[in-house]
Formats: structure tokens, sequence, C-alpha cells
């Protein structure tokens, strides 16, 4: 049996620590190229093996073996934060946790290790980039980091708004999300002679209005909306030819956003038609809603039960998105879920001075590394 409260202050000074250089050294999406360096040395100072890439960030780190009949469960932490303005100045700045999270992934494998466990199979630490652009999960899954993965826990810190300090959730339900970029050509023209032009401004006019009698199944949570459009030029007399928009999508399953997704190419296509101009759109990109195991779910529940006592367990379902959900999406026999920790974050998740109480560090670490030692005792194969 695990004494895991043993050594808990030099646990928790180490976290802090950790965490206070990671705040400190930000850097943004598949620029982490220091946390990177950073992450493997404290790893490899662990005694896990570590994994690196020659062509992206990110680090895995492994400790034990696991035979054909043995549990491979992994733990996942994004490195990357946000570019913020922040006291008048653009920088790298942690205002979504992901210091936090990879701190407290850092120091489950700490409390793990010098409490003496050895683990019955293999414990796998993921150490992603670039969630925040929606594409690490995905490039990890091509690179066939999750493969042999049985078990898969995340973690995310969770504003006050949904979560005080002391709760905690097995599961964060994020719903999908989808964004979109793209252009309009018209035609310009004099101002005093609007029929000789195709106005720009006013396709856009209309593709608003159609995203807004978009109608999908009221049970299932969904919205979409232009978010950016930048059309015209210091003369207000002359009808403007060239637009750029941007359209944010949210929907709680994957279906829905993939019915989404449809209507609005067929919004985009009939506004061009209608107006005679061109729409064409540059960018598209989703993020995958909550695909939740029942099993990791429970396994993960009893932990924080365990810890924070039954009456602090809850439930979150959330329009935010989330790239961890692209490794049960891509690979189906993973048993994946995410903690969410209550620490009383305020005054927002992205907000360039967000803070959260600090002592939650060692909570979620504490959760993580129970978490990982009863998986190997109740856990089931993925490979059956």
């Amino acid at each position: 049996m695990i004494d895991f409260r043993s050594g808990a202050a030099a646990h928790k000074q180490i976290i802090l620590q950790t965490w206070k250089y990671l705040h400190e050294n930000a850097e943004i999406s598949w620029e982490e190229a220091n946390t990177t360096r950073y992450l493997q040395e404290r790893l490899a100072g662990l005694g896990l093996r570590t994994i690196t890439f020659t062509d992206c960030t990110g680090v895995i780190g492994e400790w034990g073996e696991a035979g054909p009949a043995d549990l491979t469960v992994a733990l996942r932490s994004d490195i990357d934060a946000l570019w913020q303005y922040v006291d008048g100045k653009w920088r790298a700045n942690h205002s979504c946790g992901h210091d936090a999270h990879m701190a407290m992934v850092l120091g489950a494998i700490e409390i793990l290790k010098t409490s003496g466990y050895t683990p019955p199979g293999k414990i796998k630490v993921i150490f992603q980039p670039a969630e925040e652009k929606g594409e690490g999960a995905l490039k990890l899954v091509e690179k066939g980091v999750v493969d042999d993965i049985d078990y898969l826990y995340g973690i995310h810190l969770r504003p006050i708004q949904e979560f005080p300090l002391g709760k905690a959730s097995p599961a964060i339900y994020n719903g999908a999300s989808m964004t979109i970029k793209g252009e309009i050509r018209g035609i310009s023209a004099h101002g005093a002679r609007p029929h000789l032009g195709v106005n720009v401004i006013e396709v856009a006019s209309y593709i608003v209005q159609l995203l807004q009698s978009v109608r999908l199944n009221p049970m299932v949570p969904a919205t979409v909306k232009m978010t950016r459009l930048v059309a015209g030029g210091d003369s207000a007399n002359i009808i403007p030819d060239y637009a750029e928009f941007s359209i944010d999508a949210r929907a709680q399953t994957n279906d829905a956003i993939d019915e989404l997704e449809g209507k609005i190419d067929q919004i985009i296509r009939n506004s061009g038609e209608a107006f005679g101009a061109q729409v064409s759109l540059t960018f598209k990109h989703k993020t995958a809603a909550a695909i939740v195991d029942e099993r990791a779910k429970e396994l993960l529940r009893e932990s924080i039960a365990e810890l924070l006592g039954e009456h602090n367990v809850s439930e979150i379902v959330t329009p935010g998105g989330e790239d961890f959900h692209f490794y049960p999406l891509k690979r189906p026999a993973i048993k994946a879920t995410m903690l969410g920790l209550g620490c009383d974050l305020q005054p927002g998740l992205h907000h360039p001075h967000m803070k959260f109480h600090l002592s939650a560090l060692y909570t979620g670490a504490e959760i993580l590394a129970r978490t990982i030692v009863r998986t190997f005792e109740k856990g089931v194969s993925s490979r059956g």
C-alpha cells in the first residue's frame, strides 16, 4: 500500500518550483523547444526513458515494460502557451493552465517514484505540443505514440464559474469546435453606381443572416457565428471588392459538428452564387467532442472521492474545445477521460491575468498518482 502523504511537503515544493519555472518560461505552439528540453531532463532525472522528435516539439517518457497481458497507462499534458497582450506587451502567456498541467503530471510521477512504486506494466507520460492550435494530438497519433496505450488520463484546470477549490470531475465533456477562414471577391465600383459592382460587405451580411438561420437538433447544444470581418479601405465612396472573414462553430457532439460543417459549406456556396461573388474557404480546422470511457471515468472518480470526499465529485459539460479527444476518436481502443480540477481559477481561462490557487497543484498530482495505481489494480486491457 502506497503512503501518498509521505514526503508531501517536499513534493509540494518541487511541484510548485516546476510550475514557477514553466510559468515564467512560456512558449507558443510548435515553438516549445526549451520546454521540451526541460521536460526531457526532468523525466530522465526521474529514471524514465525519453523520446523526442526531429520534426516537432514534445517529449514522451516511459517507465516499465508491458507484456501481452499487461496494461499501459498514460498521462497526457499539453505544453504550449497562448500569444497574448499582457500589460502592454505581446508575449507567450500560460493563461490556460498548461504550466499547471505539466507540473501536476511530473508531480504524479515524482510521487510514485519516491514512494518506491514499481508499475506492473508500463507508464507512459505524454507532453504534447500545440494544443492551442488543435494540432498536437493528431501529430502524436500520426507518430504512433498512443498505439500501445490502454488507459489515457488528461487534466485541465477549471474556472471558478464551474468549480471552486476542493471539487473535481472525473470527466470533462468538451464540445467539438470548428474554425473557418474565408475570402470574398466581388467587383469594385463607385459609390454612386453600386449596380456596377458586387459589394463584398453585402455578401458577408447575407452569410451572417444565413448562419443565424441554421437549425440542428435542439437537444444538442450548437452555435455558429461570424467572428471576424475585414473589408474596404479609407474611402467611403468605393464599393469594396475584397473581404476576409472568420467563422466559429461549436457543437456538443461529433455528429452535430459534422452536420454543422455541411450546412456552413452550403451557405458559403449559395452566398457566392446569389451575388455573383467568389467566396472561398482558406482554412478549416475542427477539434473533437469528448469521448469518455466509463471504466476510466470510474477509476478516476474513485481516486477523487478517496482524496476529496464523495461530496466533492461532480461532472462538467462545456462548449470549450480540447484536442485531447482526438486520441480516443482516432484510436477507439483507448480508454480515456480528463480530470477537471477545481482551483478557484479567476477571472477565467485565457484571461491575460488568470490566477488560481496553487495548492491545487499537489491535489491534481496526487489524484493522478492514485489513479495510475488504481488503474493497474482494477483496469482491463484494451487488447482483451
